[in-house]
Formats: C-alpha cells, sequence, structure tokens
C-alpha cells in the first residue's frame, strides 16, 4: 500500500490533528477554518481519490491503511459527514493512534435501517445511477442536499462549490466506493470499544443525518454532543463562528 500517494497538507504548530472530509468534495473545503485553527498541527487529509490524492482499491479498510500511512503516529482524528465514518473506523481499529474523535453530521451508519434513522436507500440508488451518466451533476445535486434546511443554503453551496472545484475533479471510482461505504458500512455495533474523548457535532437542520440519530446514538464514556440548531449537514461552514467556538473549547479541555 505504501506506493499510494494521498495529499496531505499540514498547517500550525502544537498538537496533530487530523482532518477528513466528505463525499463528492476535498479538503479544500476546510480552508475557511485554517487562519482560526493555530494552536494546533492540522492535517488536511484529501480522501483517496478525491482532490489531489492517488485512488485505493478496496473498501474502507483500505482507505483508513493508506490514510494511517501518511498521517502522524497519534493525533486527534476529525471527519466531517464520510469522513467521519473513516476516522470512527480509525478510533474502534487503532486506538493507540487515535487520541480523541471529533464526528461532524456523521453517522456509524449512513442508510436508513428499520432500526435506524438516515439516507433512504431510494436516494443512495439514485446517485450511484447517475455517477454513471453525468459526474458532474451528481456531485452539484449532492452539494445541494448538503445545504438542506441551512438559512443561509444558497451561499452555503456557492462556497462549498468554490472549494472543491479549486482541486481537480473526484475520481468515478472512488465516488462509487465512497456511496458503497455510505450504503454499507455500519458501525454501530462497535462503538461501545470507544473509550477516547468523543464530541459529536450535529446540524438540527440536517438533511442527510437526521436529529433522531442523535437520541439513537449510544453515551460511550467519554462522549459529549453538541447540536447547532439551525445548522444543516455542513455547520463548520455555514455557522462557522458557532462550530469553532464549540470545536476549539473541546480541543483545548483535552489536550491540557
Amino acid at each position: 500500500m505504501s506506493q499510494i500517494k494521498l495529499h496531505v497538507e499540514s498547517i500550525g504548530q502544537g498538537p496533530d490533528v487530523v482532518m477528513l472530509h466528505g463525499w463528492g468534495v476535498n479538503s479544500a473545503v476546510f480552508t475557511p477554518l485554517h487562519s482560526e485553527l493555530n494552536n494546533y498541527r492540522f492535517h488536511y487529509v484529501d480522501l483517496p481519490g478525491f482532490g489531489h490524492s492517488q485512488a485505493v482499491m478496496g473498501n474502507i479498510e483500505h482507505w483508513l491503511e493508506a490514510i494511517m500511512e501518511q498521517v502522524p503516529e497519534k493525533a486527534i482524528w476529525t471527519g466531517w459527514s464520510l469522513g467521519g465514518l473513516v476516522a470512527t473506523l480509525a478510533a474502534i481499529k487503532q486506538p493507540q493512534r487515535v487520541s480523541a474523535l471529533c464526528t461532524i453530521a456523521s453517522s456509524p451508519c449512513f442508510m436508513a435501517r428499520e432500526d435506524w434513522p438516515g439516507i433512504p436507500a431510494e436516494v443512495l440508488g439514485q446517485f450511484a445511477s447517475q455517477l454513471t451518466q453525468d459526474l458532474d451533476k451528481t456531485v452539484e445535486r449532492f452539494l445541494a442536499i448538503q445545504a438542506m434546511g441551512s438559512q443561509t443554503a444558497k451561499a452555503d453551496i456557492k462556497q462549498l462549490r468554490e472549494l472543491v472545484l479549486a482541486r481537480p475533479s473526484a475520481q468515478q471510482p472512488a465516488l462509487a466506493q465512497g456511496l458503497d461505504m455510505l450504503e454499507n458500512v455500519d458501525l454501530r455495533s462497535q462503538l461501545s470499544q470507544i473509550d477516547q474523548p468523543w464530541l459529536r457535532v450535529w446540524g438540527r437542520l440536517d438533511g442527510l443525518v437526521p436529529r433522531r440519530v442523535i437520541k439513537a446514538m449510544p453515551q460511550v464514556s467519554a462522549s459529549e454532543d453538541m447540536l447547532l440548531t439551525k445548522a444543516s449537514h455542513a455547520p463548520f461552514i455555514s455557522h462557522q463562528a458557532e462550530f469553532l467556538d464549540g470545536y476549539k473549547l473541546w480541543l483545548d479541555k483535552i489536550s491540557n
């Protein structure tokens, strides 16, 4: 796996923090946060096949292996949406390397099941079939869904699009892999293994991770929830100041 080259942009000084983005985008979505997070050394990763990173064949375990090879030996891991799923897996599988976990608008099981709220199977199915027809339009539609419910939806979509387009488009196989993960990965039964500090950030108006997920989540030993009442699926963009207040407070608390 060592021949795989992932793009990792490291900024700042201090304790190491690994940042993972969501589906269809790249780590440029975190650019607005750079100037506000300077007491830590952030490692912004383009997931395999997204942005400047090479694709990795296989499943979420293979993605994690490739990321682990190119980030610090021990770090706080933060993941948004699909990136949160990867970060959660990292905390479960390699706890010695994940000192704390933050998931933003992320679920351990994205697809709706009989006993679990989530994205309807037909919605993910539509995205999967559209990927082969019109890549750009599919990603554009997904960006629109991410901002659904937010009072600043138009501005949020515009900012997401501009940041994402600054880098190469995601590769079709990587987009298909990511959708497959959103559809099939289910980490619920393993969450009890997480005993690191865990901040879970939610947007109450999120159209992809319904707020019913918050109540359904197990309360593990060091978990805490932060709910942004007017935010949707990208709270760090639509409600940046509010998100940063809570996130920085948590980082400082666990690092001191």
